[in-house]
């Protein structure tokens, strides 16, 4: 059974004619009473009478008639339903994002995809740059944006923009008046970082290392905010990506330059293949490369 054989039972139990019925489906007769002994042989049974004059429903032909009314209505529904869904007119996506590029600039790429498609829905998971990655690996999320991973050869990765790392002092601290800070002159002070795993904390002992400087965290915590508050407070020193740069000023904390040596990280898109994608999240990778794609991260003044 067929969607096409049903809506051709349906049309002559309405109409109670084959004429009239292959009038409303542009059909031939002969194609409307083929399709109709075909559904017959399919389900085993009969479900017209007719005679010269009269057509009727089998007991089983009046059951078939309102079950299939339910079944095209259904088909129907769920054809509009794609049909709005390949034109953006309806839909949902997922997106992950690391804590500080989803509180900076994912929400003006949002405003630009909502603005060209206001019925899709977009659902925002702010995670760690790691779990990200995890999140699109497992089909959680269709697409994610973290700093650009080192091992994911079954993903892809779009870049947007390189980030460079920057120093966060508390406010009238001695190292403000630098327009630049070493690694060496920040290991002088009390120094905040994330808890492991963490991919900033890998960057961060993993350049260290390869510079012969030791790191000495006296405080960790598990976001970004957190340690940026705690700067904020006097707690200590931090090294955080430049991404984070409105959020830390915004809670009081100074930026710098850090030096001797640069960390830098491209930041993108990470996702299965594009032909993997559904048309709403192959849309917001468009928007996020246009939109993004050109972010000056790397420039970093003093306060």
């Amino acid at each position: 059974m067929n969607p096409k054989q049903v809506r051709a039972f349906v049309a002559v139990a309405e109409a109670m004619s084959f004429a009239d019925a292959a009038q409303r489906l542009h059909l031939s007769q002969p194609a409307l009473s083929l399709a109709i002994k075909n559904l017959e042989q399919d389900l085993g049974g009969r479900l017209l009478t007719r005679t010269t004059r009269t057509l009727a429903l089998t007991p089983e032909g009046e059951v078939l008639l309102s079950l299939a009314r339910r079944l095209l209505t259904q088909w129907d529904n769920a054809e509009e339903e794609m049909k709005q869904r390949f034109k953006l007119q309806q839909g949902r996506i997922k997106i992950a994002a690391m804590p500080s590029f989803a509180a900076s600039l994912l929400p003006r790429a949002i405003r630009h995809y909502h603005h060209s498609y206001p019925q899709v829905r977009v659902a925002v998971e702010d995670v760690l740059s790691d779990t990200v990655v995890d999140l699109v690996s497992q089909n959680q999320v269709e697409l994610g944006v973290s700093f650009e991973p080192y091992q994911a050869s079954e993903l892809a990765f779009y870049p947007l923009f390189e980030d460079r790392f920057i120093a966060i002092l508390p406010p009238a601290h001695p190292l403000a008046v630098l327009e630049q800070v070493s690694w060496r002159e920040l290991m002088q002070f009390d120094f905040i970082t994330l808890q492991r795993p963490s991919s900033v904390r890998a960057m961060i002992e993993q350049t260290l290392s390869q510079a012969d400087i030791q790191l000495e965290v006296a405080f960790d915590a598990h976001q970004l905010a957190t340690v940026g508050r705690m700067v904020s407070e006097g707690v200590g020193v931090a090294v955080v990506p430049a991404l984070c740069r409105q959020q830390v000023t915004e809670q009081g904390a100074l930026c710098r330059p850090v030096v001797a040596p640069e960390i830098r990280r491209r930041v993108g898109v990470v996702c299965k293949p594009r032909s993997s994608l559904s048309v709403a999240a192959s849309a917001m990778l468009d928007v996020l490369i246009e939109t993004l794609s050109t972010q000056p991260q790397d420039s970093v003044l003093p306060d």
